[in-house]
């Protein structure tokens, strides 16, 4: 028996990496997620094959631009052992690793982005508490579901050109 595919929404801001930045790479370590439950969704949720609704945020246009797929298992991101890192741990070791990460490979570029004012006007379909029309939510990772994820996905065929 096969485990069922998850979700997921993955925010960056482009100036940082963008969808491009991955469409080049093809595969990149998401890596410098500092907040523990971000972190438990990518260590203990998160399996090989699951879908991501990549976002780009503190844009602007802040929204969905393109799908990509978890490519990894959760692994220690190396860049909270680097001091020269601006996401240095100095309380976490390699015998005991504060902050984990899964590699994301490349799917494809939505044909024009999902922005977030569309998405909140799906506010009421995507149900009560979904992150991007919650206020205050600030989390850079987050699950999914199937139906959001068909719901969003599908917007992108909705906008006009």
């Amino acid at each position: 028996m096969t485990a069922r595919k998850r979700y997921w929404l993955m925010k960056s801001e482009p100036d940082a990496f963008s969808i491009d930045d991955l469409q080049r790479v093809g595969t990149e370590p998401w890596n410098g997620v500092r907040n523990y439950q971000a972190r438990n969704f990518m260590r203990d949720g998160m399996k090989v094959g699951d879908g991501i609704l990549f976002y780009h945020s503190n844009t602007k246009v802040p929204g969905i631009v393109g799908v990509a797929t978890v490519a990894s298992d959760a692994y220690p991101d190396d860049t909270q052992f680097d001091p020269g890192s601006d996401y240095y741990d100095p309380k976490a070791s390699r015998e005991q690793p504060r902050w984990y990460l899964v590699d994301v490979a490349f799917e494809r570029k939505l044909a024009q982005v999902i922005a977030l004012d569309e998405i909140k006007r799906h506010a009421a379909a995507l149900g009560e508490g979904f992150p991007l029309t919650a206020r205050g939510n600030r989390l850079s990772v987050f699950p999914v579901t199937g139906a959001q994820w068909k719901l969003l996905l599908s917007l992108e065929k909705k906008l006009p050109a």
